[in-house]
């Protein structure tokens, strides 16, 4: 079913283009550990099971909860599996998100999620979002040197808009972009128009998320296809741009199964325009 989602190469790795999202493996809040421990560690053995083989996380997920999950659960890991996680948020509490961009807090924060993760290097290390304190120029060179030390191999961001993209890209080669973008909210668009042109992987938070005004259009598609609005809205993003790396999350078995079986819906052009129309 995965492989209807078709692939793009990530880094030194071609994955399937509807990956995993690993922020709703906490706990409430994205905070502590989930409700169900054993249920979230299933949801990770399935992902893999069906196929998936990108997985994202930060080390503010819990905090740390999510990448020790991944690191206990799936380490050793299969080869083709690409584990990305971000730094530069702390957590002073529940929903609460606080950015530190400081190079000495980005190379600690590195180093734990190498402990977590159980790898000796990460492959996509993604700067979660810029500090208003700190230049982006410090806080991606200190992404330089630790992949000049070889503790990861490639460097994404997040949160960033196309003007911080444009100084990111003069300090260091970006794969990956990660901004918030669904069926309702394309305020990223001007991004994904830029990763567009350089080739670049636009992953989208917040994918299948939408104002109550589109539940009409969502509904009315996802009965045509016998499918359910999140499935229609993934199948949506994967149809919006061959560079989307759409990584919905859940802490559900079933809701995981689900969402891979987005993959397999198909649009036609006029379900296309109408969801298009919706932004």
């Amino acid at each position: 079913m995965i492989e209807k989602s078709g692939t793009f190469r990530l880094g030194d790795k071609t994955i399937h283009r509807l990956g995993f999202g690993a922020m709703r493996i906490t706990g409430p809040g994205i905070w502590g550990d989930p409700p169900d421990v054993d249920e979230a560690r299933a949801v990770l053995r399935r992902a893999v099971e069906l196929g998936i083989d990108f997985i994202d996380t930060a080390d503010s997920y819990g905090p740390e909860v999510s990448e020790r999950l991944i690191g206990e659960t799936l380490a050793p890991y299969p080869p083709q599996l690409l584990i990305a996680t971000k730094g530069g948020l702390i957590r002073p509490g529940p929903d609460r998100w606080v950015p530190n961009g400081h190079p000495a807090h980005l190379k600690k924060a590195c180093e734990g999620s190498l402990r977590r993760l159980r790898l000796e290097r990460i492959e996509l290390y993604q700067f979660h979002r810029p500090d208003p304190k700190v230049p982006i120029e410090d806080s991606l060179g200190a992404l330089v040197e630790l992949r000049q030390e070889g503790k990861i191999a490639h460097v994404g961001v997040s949160n960033f808009t196309v003007e911080q993209l444009e100084r990111a890209v003069a300090i260091t080669p970006i794969v990956s972009v990660q901004n918030r973008y669904n069926v309702s909210d394309r305020s990223s668009e001007p991004v994904l128009r830029w990763c567009e042109r350089k080739g670049i992987g636009f992953i989208p938070w917040a994918p299948i998320k939408w104002e109550p005004q589109a539940d009409g259009t969502l509904r009315s598609i996802a009965e045509k296809h016998g499918a359910t609005p999140h499935q229609v809205a993934l199948a949506w993003l994967l149809r919006r741009s061959p560079v989307m790396l759409p990584i919905p999350g859940t802490s559900s078995v079933r809701h995981l199964e689900s969402n891979v079986a987005a993959a397999a819906v198909r649009l036609a052009d006029d379900e296309v325009r109408a969801l298009d129309a919706l932004g």
